[in-house]
């Protein structure tokens, strides 16, 4: 019975093996192969990233989709990653546009993605998030490294849309303000390929030397206008904010409203909250600086015109304590006649001891030779007291000649000499000298000082005033006034 049973069973099993197709396994994994790429094609998936570990060597990147039941595995070839908007991350979640396919060597199926992008706004978040953190560790947005704004460039460049209002209004408020020459570089500030025109632009203005056909900017403005988290993402690649890293020309950026932030406003020199706070932030305001000027000028003014009138005052102060020429002279003069009478004397005293000297000696050596000596003594004495003094009469000459010509001198500076000319100063009631007839009224007493301290009292009988043409005299007019 047993064997039977064995039979019935075998028998069936036997005939479905034989009217089976049999496949080699290459055979069934290309067959499935090309049934999951031809039923499902290009396919939209949403998961989370895992198990992403960077790129590989060879340049592509693996990792899996994943949701709360299910995990697909994903590549990325190494020209589709290079091209990606949005690069891979851990735990990011996102949705991926690929062909499904499979892979024979490992029996499973996967997607070969051909674009990313985050999955919501969540997603863009995080992304941003993490991001922010990796390069403030690197120290791009330390205030360190930030370069100081130019006073007043001469040429700003403009990286942002040539057809959008941002340039219009950025060229509208440098006019009002203080009219610079600008370089615009024409850039889309969305989409793509948007983070790499900015990025290009920024190392292209940098790369212009100065003096070139093309003048160098002093000064970088990034602008565009407002958007949401989407539209502005270009300006949060790390593109973007490692060029702005490296820009050695200041730049400023202006992406979005005010209430709008993005990575680049970190990295940046300065953030302006628009970009025609950007123009303004660039240049000051012409007129401002005019008045600024016009006031520091005025104040220079005033400052030389109150330290010539303490040089005048401090100048005549000196004049006054000046000493007469007379004074000057007469104590050297009195030196000079003292020393010229000790100087006679001192030569007959001279003349005398060596008289007494000589007959001293004249005692003790013989006649013949006493009468030599005292005969060439004699000549040689007079010889000498001659050259004495006609070498004193030459000192006392000199010291005359020096003594006249520092007279002179003196008297040159004096206004005493202006008196000896023919010249005389009026005076008036303090003593102090008049330069002019203002303020002078009739009966008022004067003195008019003339050379060698001469003095005349007058009394002013009337002033002319000095526009009037003078009048021709008639016949019965008679001697006018001697003032």
């Amino acid at each position: 019975m047993s064997d039977s049973f064995e039979s019935r069973d075998a028998a069936p099993f036997a005939t479905e093996a034989g009217n089976a197709h049999e496949f080699s396994v290459s055979e069934l994994s290309f067959s499935l192969k090309r049934t999951v790429e031809e039923t499902y094609g290009h396919v939209r998936v949403r998961g989370e990233i895992t198990g992403f570990r960077g790129v590989h060597t060879s340049g592509h990147s693996y990792f899996a989709l994943k949701d709360d039941k299910a995990r697909l595995e994903a590549v990325i070839w190494k020209g589709v990653y290079g091209k990606l908007r949005f690069k891979p991350a851990e735990g990011l979640e996102v949705i991926a546009t690929g062909k499904l396919t499979t892979f024979p060597g490992s029996s499973k199926y996967q997607i070969v993605i051909e674009q990313l992008e985050p999955a919501g706004i969540g997603a863009l978040m995080a992304l941003l998030e993490e991001r922010k953190k990796k390069l403030a560790a690197e120290g791009l947005f330390d205030a360190d490294r930030k370069k100081p704004i130019p006073h007043l460039p001469t040429v700003i460049g403009v990286i942002t849309s040539p057809t959008g209002a941002v340039i219009r209004d950025i060229l509208h408020r440098l006019a009002d303000r203080f009219p610079r020459h600008v370089l615009v570089w024409p850039v889309r500030v969305q989409g793509e390929t948007a983070a790499g025109e900015v990025a290009n632009a920024i190392a292209g203005f940098n790369a212009m030397k100065a003096g070139g056909k093309i003048p160098r900017p002093d000064l970088i403005i990034v602008a565009r206008g407002g958007g949401s988290v989407e539209d502005l993402w270009a300006f949060n690649e790390e593109v973007v904010l490692r060029a702005v890293a490296a820009s050695d020309i200041p730049l400023i950026s202006a992406v979005g409203h005010e209430t709008d932030t993005t990575l680049i406003d970190y990295v940046s020199d300065r953030r302006a909250p628009t970009p025609t706070a950007a123009a303004e932030m660039a240049v000051p305001v012409r007129a401002d600086m005019i008045a600024a000027v016009m006031d520091l000028t005025r104040r220079m003014l005033r400052a030389e015109t109150r330290l010539l009138e303490t040089r005048k005052t401090d100048l005549r102060s000196l004049v006054r304590a000046l000493p007469r020429l007379g004074d000057l002279i007469a104590l050297p003069r009195q030196r000079f006649d003292h020393v010229s009478e000790r100087l006679g004397l001192a030569l007959k005293r001279a003349a005398e001891v060596k008289r007494a000297r000589l007959s001293r000696v004249e005692g003790k050596l013989s006649t013949q030779l006493i009468r030599f000596r005292i005969a060439d003594g004699k000549k040689r004495l007079v010889g000498l007291s001659d050259r004495s003094i006609a070498a004193e009469k030459r000192h006392l000459s000199d010291l005359t000649r020096r003594l006249d010509g520092m007279g002179k001198l003196l008297q040159s500076y004096s206004y005493q000499g202006v008196l000896e000319r023919g010249y005389a100063v009026v005076r008036g009631p303090d003593g102090k000298p008049l330069r002019d007839s203002a303020g002078r009224k009739a009966g008022e007493a004067l003195s008019v000082e003339f050379a060698g301290d001469d003095r005349l009292g007058v009394v002013v009988a009337g002033t002319t005033a000095p526009a009037e043409a003078p009048r021709k005299k008639t016949k019965e007019s008679g001697q006018g006034s001697l003032l």
